[in-house]
């Protein structure tokens, strides 16, 4: 009994930035702010998308998920972090830690299937116009939605158990601002060779080979939108794929720079900057780049904001 509490600590320290205390405020107001804007951001996108009927397509139903997911990665990190900053023991309980293991790593990886998803209905629009409302029927778009969620919360239930199995033997200073697989894995008091295998070999699944097919669709897209003969219309096509593709790249680019190497060879200070650029920049840039460059979300922006002026008239 005596060994299983001694591998199980009641609590963990997340030290984030302690060592430069000069950075706590600056950083307090940039994740206070980028929360605020994640929030009311994505908000917005979830409710335009439902209000507006010409929103109900399958493109928006996917970048709804996407809205709803970042909304829930950053709730289940950002107000921790908050609190830890401005509190002197800067601690999380370890059924916390679990929690947020558990819910960060299933939206993460929801993330990484439901941008294939995405791309994948960017293709049969692009490619396949004529067959697009006959492929992408509202049954199939709710069984791949389904598959990413089911397939990011079966990760992470696997990641998460592999990780807390391995005894920590009293250690408990987390050197990051969350609770992640490779920070708690540095905890560990016995040989991860295994476990750094086996994130590894996850990570390929869930990241390179979902960005291969990604890259994929967009040649093929690439060579469609050069055969459409209208500048409009060549300008709209690559006007939505180009957000897209901005916003796998920010993704995919940090959660590879995290995840694909092992974590005994990770810069700690830069690991933390890439991991809070991927859990909190992203989340808030998502509804920018969707919307700045979407006519379509705009138009169903300004009718919404009609609609309201004219009940309250």
């Amino acid at each position: 009994m005596n060994k299983v509490n001694e591998s199980i600590p009641w609590e963990f320290i997340l030290l984030g930035f302690s060592d430069r205390p000069w950075l706590e405020l600056p950083l307090f107001v940039v994740f206070l702010v980028s929360y605020i804007f994640t929030i009311f951001g994505n908000l917005a996108i979830i409710l335009v998308a439902h209000l507006d009927r010409n929103l109900h397509t399958p493109m928006y139903f996917f970048l709804t998920n996407l809205s709803f997911l970042d909304l829930c990665y950053t709730t289940s990190i950002v107000p921790q972090m908050l609190v830890n900053i401005c509190s002197t023991r800067k601690v999380i309980s370890y059924g916390g830690c679990v929690v947020q293991l558990l819910v960060s790593l299933a939206l993460g990886s929801t993330e990484c299937i439901l941008l294939t998803v995405m791309s994948f209905d960017r293709f049969v629009a692009i490619c396949r116009p004529l067959h697009y409302s006959v492929i992408m029927h509202q049954r199939l778009c709710l069984q791949l939605a389904a598959t990413c969620w089911i397939g990011g919360f079966s990760n992470s239930v696997l990641q998460s158990t592999l990780t807390l199995k391995m005894p920590f033997c009293g250690h408990k200073t987390v050197d990051h601002f969350v609770c992640e697989v490779p920070a708690l894995l540095k905890l560990s008091c016995v040989d991860t060779t295994v476990n750094e295998a086996e994130l590894f070999f996850i990570s390929v699944i869930f990241l390179l080979i979902p960005l291969t097919l990604i890259l994929i669709s967009y040649a093929f897209i690439a060579q469609a939108v050069l055969r459409i003969q209208s500048a409009e219309g060549r300008r709209k096509a690559f006007g939505t794929c180009g957000s897209h593709l901005i916003v796998v790249s920010l993704f995919y680019g940090t959660a590879i720079y995290i995840y694909l190497q092992p974590p005994s060879s990770t810069s700690k200070d830069r690991g933390k900057m890439v991991s809070l650029f991927y859990g909190i920049i992203t989340p808030m840039l998502n509804p920018l780049i969707y919307t700045l460059r979407n006519k379509d979300v705009n138009g169903a922006f300004k009718r919404l904001a009609t609609r309201v002026l004219l009940i309250k008239k």
